[in-house]
């Protein structure tokens, strides 16, 4: 091709990772190679902006060293990510490259990121359950097949354990982690984790560490969920993918704008941060005669406040969130929209209602406490309640318990046997018949620990 050949000098300006040249048909988002005086590999740069004959390009290596005297020479094609069977088990870098030693896949089969999202005619209504061994998931709030939801928490809280667990539980074929901004030993957590878990080989990682490029940044999610789609489109694969931190894709997003000097809004982030949210989240889809695209995602809250622009906007996209502060998943701060889907319709009969009756004696749970917090007397049903508060944060709240679904649903009959009778339930009369356990509640499980298989989280904050 004669773009292939074509060269432009014509270097307008250097503003941070952005350099802009003037040029002429090009594209947006198409990549470029930039060459520096003095340097013998060119630099990958994408199209971030175009302005009449004026082109912006974010250089992936940074702007460090630029000169005006830098030749471009555009691709004409946009980015790409390698698709094949060989990616399980491989960890790229955020521009798409192998980075753990492993052999090259050069000669694989690439297709281009990005495109528009499924088309809502092809789309099926969610109605399968993810099981995840996590029982404020699992019996509370359900994560459905295609669901998109995103864990909201903040800093230093074990988000990351937690996504990591997930992956390694869930039922789900294919697993596609994305990590923006990590650390290197969150990385080397989550890939350890993994691999020593057994589920490796059946994962694919992209991964922008802190000291990466930032725009590669802004890649990863485009490249994790396009090779989702393609896994579930063109193999029928049950695909999860856990993205973390999708504040950190939205600081890129904003320090991107900011040094192309657009004008912001909200606290410094770009006015259309909600739809390059949007574009990603509803990527998450059951594919008619096709597999699906679960989105499970980490959104840091800023000072712990939801009405920061990240969290504000991702809530009006996603079907509910899990909320995590102190160690425990929030029962009333945590929402999954799907979960009337599959809730008593693919689940147990007695879900809902466990469901229910379990965070309704919570709630009162909650209000005994105040009253015994102020030195008020307490009736024998507050003590009750109290008694009930405490089981429920340690079996079910706490994150570092893993309980199979089942099994969950009769540690809540065994909990509730042990706090309260029969007839102060208020549940169906038939429900009660079946499950309520019959043996002494003194034969009961003790409060420290679920009386179930459940397994903890050892002290270092990995999976169990």
């Amino acid at each position: 091709m004669i773009q292939d050949l074509t060269y432009f000098t014509r270097v307008l300006a250097i503003n941070g990772d952005v350099l802009t040249v003037r040029a002429e048909d090009v594209g947006l988002n198409d990549l470029a190679l930039v060459e520096n005086d003095g340097e013998e590999e060119p630099s990958l740069a994408q199209v971030v902006k175009i302005a009449g004959e004026e082109v912006s390009l974010q250089v992936f290596a940074g702007g460090k060293g630029l000169s005006t005297g830098a030749r471009v020479r555009f691709t004409g094609r946009g980015s790409e990510v390698t698709f094949s069977e060989n990616v399980l088990g491989r960890v790229f870098d955020g521009a798409g490259r192998p980075i753990d030693g492993g052999p090259s896949l050069r000669g694989d089969r690439r297709v281009e990121i990005g495109g528009p999202s499924v088309n809502p005619v092809k789309r099926v209504v969610p109605s399968r359950m993810i099981e995840t061994g996590i029982p404020m998931i699992d019996v509370f709030n359900c994560l459905v097949e295609s669901q998109k939801i995103p864990i909201f928490s903040v800093a230093g809280e074990l988000y990351n354990p937690l996504l990591a667990r997930i992956g390694i539980q869930a039922d789900a074929e294919i697993v596609v982690f994305g990590g923006m901004g990590l650390v290197f030993d969150d990385y080397h957590f989550f890939r350890t984790t993994f691999e020593d878990e057994g589920v490796f080989s059946r994962t694919v990682m992209f991964v922008n560490q802190a000291s990466d490029p930032i725009v590669e940044r802004m890649l990863v999610p485009d490249m994790a969920l396009k090779v989702a789609e393609r896994f579930a489109v063109e193999q029928n694969k049950r695909v999860l993918v856990l993205l973390t931190d999708m504040t950190a894709y939205a600081d890129a997003l904003k320090e991107i704008g900011t040094s192309m000097e657009r004008v912001p809004a909200t606290r410094g982030y770009m006015g259309d941060l909600y739809s390059q949210l949007a574009v990603r989240y509803e990527r998450a889809c059951d594919y008619e005669g096709a597999g699906s695209v679960t989105a499970l995602t980490v959104t840091t809250m800023p000072g712990d406040d939801v009405t920061h622009p990240v969290p504000d906007n991702t809530g009006y996209i996603t079907e509910g969130q899990f909320y995590l502060h102190d160690g425990v998943l929030d029962p009333f701060g945590s929402l999954s929209r799907l979960k009337q889907q599959v809730v008593g319709k693919t689940t147990r009969e007695d879900h809902g209602q466990l469901m229910n009756t379990m965070i309704r004696l919570y709630s009162g749970a909650k209000d005994a406490q105040q009253k015994q917090a102020m030195a008020f007397d307490l009736s024998d049903r507050d003590r009750k309640l109290l008694k009930f508060g405490e089981l429920f944060k340690a079996r079910f709240m706490d994150v570092s318990v893993s309980v199979p679904f089942a099994e969950a649903l009769d540690l809540c009959w065994t909990t509730l046997a042990e706090c309260f009778e029969p007839e102060e339930l208020l549940m169906k009369q038939e429900l009660v018949d079946k499950y309520y356990p019959t043996a002494p509640a003194s034969a009961a499980a003790p409060a420290e620990a679920p009386a179930t298989a459940a397994t903890a989280a050892p002290a270092d904050g990995r999976p169990a």
